[in-house]
């Protein structure tokens, strides 16, 4: 890790139906933070009737999803034959092993009358004695997820351990996960009981280790503990944990240690290998690239 504050701004796409997804992991300053490979917030956005930002199902190998909503509401599906509904608040964790198959959908109302929505999704990466492991689904009502007050925050303690509270989210590996509500003008400390951290403002502005880091920026902090700054009222979601035990590749949808590995899941998909989503017959087919 650097020994000072690296700013990131993430790659900005839009994949229709008026839904941004910004992506700041992985990056060329910073291919993952902790067990976090993939960091995207999508939207905010007005989300009018009918299915325009359902996601058809699509395979994962190696990794974990979590999924944090800040708005609205969607339901997973996967080849376990879970069948969740997520609101904001909630963590819906799906540990993929050796292959798991979803779709993540919005409810039948938000199909009728359209929904505001805005979101997080992250994947951490499974270490490498689990890669192979079997698929499994939890999810964690926001309600029972620590609530914490410090001067001028309010935190959400989604993963791991901090601030003296422990989360009842059971990660695969050490894991950082907190949602931060910081008055304007307000001062916090970030522990350093993590390796490696990162911030991400949703809104405001916030200063670190000398740094501006505004709306839709990362911040991946140098180890050690840092002073947070709120040069405006703002949200930050911070996230980390242990360093990965080792490399991984990243293609698509698919985390693996090797090449090898990614190439079987890519033919296992494109010869429909994977368990299917119950009552789901649509499918994302496998990119060209």
């Amino acid at each position: 890790m650097s020994d000072s504050v690296i700013r990131i701004e993430p790659r900005q796409h839009d994949i229709g139906g008026g839904l941004v997804v910004r992506r700041a992991l992985p990056h060329l300053l910073a291919r993952c933070v902790g067990p976090f490979v993939f960091f995207d917030e999508f939207g905010p956005v007005q989300v009018a009737p009918g299915s325009g930002t359902d996601v058809r199902p699509h395979p994962h190998i190696g990794l974990a999803t979590v999924t944090y909503l800040l708005g609205g509401a969607m339901v997973h599906r996967d080849s376990l034959g879970t069948v969740q509904e997520i609101r904001p608040g909630d963590i819906n964790l799906m540990s993929a092993g050796r292959g798991i198959v979803h779709s993540e959908r919005g409810t039948d109302e938000a199909h009728a009358h359209g929904q505001y929505l805005h979101g997080l999704q992250t994947w951490i990466a499974l270490p490498q004695a689990l890669q192979e492991s079997d698929p499994w689904f939890r999810h964690y009502p926001g309600a029972g997820l620590p609530r914490l007050q410090r001067p001028g925050v309010n935190l959400h303690l989604l993963m791991g351990h901090a601030y003296g509270a422990l989360s009842p989210v059971q990660a695969p590996s050490p894991t950082l996960y907190v949602m931060l509500s910081v008055e304007s003008g307000s001062v916090h400390e970030i522990e350093a009981d993590y390796a490696e951290r990162a911030l991400y403002v949703i809104d405001g502005e916030i200063e670190i280790g000398g740094e501006m880091i505004g709306k839709n920026e990362l911040a991946v902090l140098p180890p050690g503990a840092a002073r947070l700054h709120a040069r405006a009222a703002s949200r930050v979601a911070l996230i980390g944990g242990d360093a990965l035990d080792g490399p991984r590749h990243l293609w698509w949808n698919f985390v693996a240690s090797t090449r090898e590995r990614i190439e079987q899941a890519k033919q296992d998909w494109r010869e429909q290998r994977f368990p299917p989503v119950p009552d789901e017959t649509e499918f994302i087919p496998l990119p060209e690239r």
